[in-house]
């Protein structure tokens, strides 16, 4: 295969790639560095592939690069909530400069990122993690996702079947399908529920919006509140007489869920300043988890730098 045949390849399902490794890995960055260790793989090996199936032979590059990665580094969650090197993954990645040169763009869109789901992956091995994405996300034949794994039909088969069972144990009640579905209208007026109590500080609200069982989360750092009680002890830190100042929110994009972007102003301060990304999972009408992430985020969501 020609360099140039192979360049303009890559470029068109590089988009694609990224977000396969994204969810091998649960990292942009490690991601990014999957996929640019892809496309060397694949230069080294261009003279050997006959230039058919491109896809299918860069995917089988890309997953063996991420099953590389996840055994040198090691990491696998003790449980689904200690996920550390979790990260967002700004929805601005998802869409194509110009979908008219994005033939894959339909594949991308209706794979899920949503965050839970990225969690569970994580609690995999790493080729339980690659079988169950070959099978039930990209929805390939035993024969191909077995090639794209490299193993045989019957141990990717087994694989695929002890990853389904343990992500039934981890997964939350209403994910039966890897479908990724734009935040509902239900879902953005929870969004702006949650953004309102935050600015008025009002505790009640933001309580009233979420379920008895909520769970929230702070990757990298270890910490996991669940229930009303624990969230009421967060709420009181943050909206209480002692607060450390006010807040402003943005709505924002990520992993397609419902997420929001906090300013806090302090005392003394004449301006908001960055704080922290919030990023809701919904269930019915109310919010069933947050995950919390830094606000080193704000400048990949094209967040301005204050308020």
């Amino acid at each position: 295969m020609g360099g140039t045949d192979l360049e303009a390849g890559f470029a068109r399902h590089r988009r694609e790639l990224h977000v396969h490794c994204y969810r091998m890995l649960a990292s942009v960055a490690d991601a990014e560095d999957a996929v640019q260790e892809t496309y060397l793989r694949a230069w080294r090996g261009r003279a050997g592939f006959d230039g058919t199936h491109l896809r299918a032979w860069l995917y089988r590059i890309a997953t063996t690069v991420c099953l590389d990665a996840a055994r040198a580094r090691g990491r696998r969650p003790a449980s689904a909530t200690e996920v550390s090197w979790l990260t967002p993954y700004p929805d601005a990645l998802l869409e194509p400069a110009d979908p008219d040169d994005e033939p894959d763009a339909l594949v991308v869109a209706r794979e899920t990122i949503e965050l839970a789901f990225l969690v569970a992956l994580q609690v995999l091995p790493p080729r339980q993690r690659a079988a169950l994405l070959a099978r039930e996300v990209l929805g390939l034949p035993a024969k191909e996702a077995a090639e794209m794994i490299g193993t045989s039909v019957a141990a990717a088969n087994s694989a695929l079947q002890r990853a389904r069972e343990t992500l039934r144990a981890h997964l939350p009640s209403h994910r039966d399908d890897w479908v990724v579905h734009e935040p509902s209208p239900a879902e953005k007026e929870l969004l702006a529920r949650f953004v309102d109590a935050h600015e008025r500080h009002d505790a009640a609200a933001a309580l009233a919006a979420a379920a008895e069982d909520i769970r929230v989360t702070m990757p990298p750092a270890p910490f996991c509140f669940e229930g009303h009680a624990q969230l009421a002890t967060l709420l009181e830190r943050a909206f209480g007489p002692d607060r450390e100042g006010d807040w402003r929110l943005l709505p924002t994009g990520v992993n397609l869920m419902p997420a929001a972007a906090s300013y806090l102003r302090r005392p003394g301060d004449t301006v908001f300043r960055p704080f922290k990304l919030d990023v809701l999972r919904v269930e019915g009408d109310r919010i069933a988890e947050i995950t919390t992430f830094g606000y080193s985020w704000f400048p990949a969501l094209n967040l301005p730098d204050h308020l």
